[in-house]
């Protein structure tokens, strides 16, 4: 089995990570989820993903996208289904 092309990047109990856990779950898209550091200054590894050490943090390998929670807001995700049509 392979592993699923996107990526969340999360907290343990964060409520904007469970929002998009939903979210995902909602649209049946496959994720693994990253648990990341729970002190701001060790998240190195989603400051290298996202150039910030806030999550959420989605990356989609398939389609190059990678979507941060910044500034109190969540872009929307993408039209999946638009997106299998273009490719």
């Amino acid at each position: 089995m392979n592993d699923p092309a996107i990526t969340l990047s999360r907290l343990q109990a964060c409520p904007f990570c469970e929002r998009v856990v939903v979210k995902l779950d909602e649209l049946g898209l496959d994720y693994r989820s990253r648990f990341v550091e729970p002190m701001h200054s060790d998240r190195d590894v989603v400051k290298r993903i996202a150039g910030i050490r806030t999550v959420p943090v989605i990356v989609d390998e398939r389609t190059g996208v990678t979507m941060a929670w910044v500034a109190g807001e969540w872009p929307d995700l993408p039209d999946y289904d638009a997106l299998e049509q273009v490719a």
